[in-house]
């Protein structure tokens, strides 16, 4: 979701939005588990490049974690996020 942020420009609810991936350890098969939602260009470039895909649906996709994200902007504003896919809030307190 950094990389989201920093790299792509994007608020912080529009980071957590993205379908997520995560990498699975050797002895799991070592493949590349997909959100459901992750686009059709982006498995076939992975699978291109060698690596075994699968797609993560429904309660399967507490694999990639919860978050809640909260950025202060310049002027001091919090701008906060909260991942749809769990109860939860972004929550600032002074």
């Amino acid at each position: 979701m950094l990389s989201r942020l920093v790299d792509d420009g994007l608020d912080p609810q529009a980071a957590l939005d993205q379908p997520r991936f995560c990498i699975t350890d050797g002895a799991s098969g070592g493949d590349v588990a997909l959100e459901a939602g992750t686009p059709l260009q982006t498995i076939a470039g992975l699978e291109t490049l060698g690596h075994t895909t699968r797609s993560v649906h429904g309660y399967s996709r507490s694999l990639f974690g919860r978050g809640q994200i909260i950025v202060r902007q310049p002027d001091g504003v919090l701008w906060g996020g909260s991942d749809p896919r769990a109860d939860g809030c972004a929550q600032g307190l002074e």
